[in-house]
């Protein structure tokens, strides 16, 4: 497996940075899946000057972001002819106020892993969630120091999607029912809250009570709610089924919702894609059934 790996200058200026608090937690994680990491030259940098990942064959350095390391890393998760020029997906460490984290390739490097189906993974806690995540999937015992991150007792889930993407949420929603079932509470954006309650009364969730709590549709506002229950770290976990093919007239709210996941970078997880949903899902049952929590 290939992952383009990137961080903001923020995230490696000092010894608790985000990029360094994630490796310390899953650098063995890293070598037992043999993850081999296409890391932008000022991140591979600090990984080295840190002295992490000693001896990692899959450690690759590539130029710097101003030279094209980003634009590369795009080209990568779209395919190119070389094998091992093709990646699995990314993980982009964002500080959401670096004005490079809205540069055209950081922006293409997001669209092209939700086009693809592939992971894009932006803050501290999705990078930790998704190593372990693959660490159940490849049939490795689960990490108790990863418990908080698949324990949805106390946790918030957050359900989103975009008009064209409905569907797949509700397909999302049902064949994982009784896992997003055993979060304290969800909660979601008009018309998709809705229809998911539609759907939970279906399956004979009590007909008095909301399974998803509603908020304001999308143009109306109701991103920016949720985001707000991000920042406050009322909601920890969001899937958002994006649309990358549509021009959107509340661009500015959907980033906003972004920006709040990458400010709390330690708490808050975000999936993007239906397919990367449906693996998070899998591993969260599996690792269940291996260490009950």
């Amino acid at each position: 497996m290939r992952m383009g790996l990137a961080a903001n200058r923020l995230h490696h200026a000092s010894e608790d940075a985000a990029l360094f608090r994630w490796l310390r937690a899953c650098e063995s994680g890293i070598r037992e899946l043999g993850l081999a990491l296409h890391a932008v030259g000022r991140t591979h940098d600090a990984i080295v000057a840190a002295g992490m990942l000693g001896g990692h064959a899959g450690l690759r350095r590539y130029p710097y972001g101003r030279e094209g390391g980003l634009m590369k890393l795009v080209a990568e998760v779209v395919g190119l002819d070389e094998v091992e020029r093709r990646l699995d997906g990314a993980i982009y460490l964002i500080d959401p106020v670096d004005p490079s984290s809205t540069f055209p390739e950081a922006v293409a490097l997001k669209r092209q892993c939700v086009i693809h189906g592939k992971p894009f993974i932006s803050t501290v806690a999705a990078a930790r969630d998704w190593i372990e995540q693959e660490r159940v999937l490849a049939g490795l015992a689960p990490d108790p120091a990863a418990d908080r991150f698949f324990d949805p007792r106390g946790q918030v889930l957050a359900l989103v999607a975009h008009d064209a993407m409905k569907p797949a949420m509700l397909d999302f929603a049902a064949h994982h029912f009784d896992l997003l079932s055993r979060f304290d509470q969800r909660v979601g954006t008009g018309t998709t809250g809705q229809r998911l309650n539609e759907l939970a009364w279906s399956r004979g969730w009590p007909a008095d009570t909301p399974w998803v709590r509603r908020y304001e549709s999308g143009p109306l506002g109701g991103d920016a709610q949720i985001a707000d229950r991000v920042l406050e770290k009322r909601c920890q976990r969001v899937v958002f089924f994006e649309d990358p093919h549509v021009a959107r007239q509340h661009e500015a709210d959907i980033q906003l919702l972004e920006r709040a996941v990458t400010t709390v970078t330690d708490d808050a997880v975000c999936t993007t894609s239906p397919a990367m949903a449906a693996r998070w899902a899998g591993a969260a049952v599996r690792r269940q059934a291996l260490r009950p929590l």
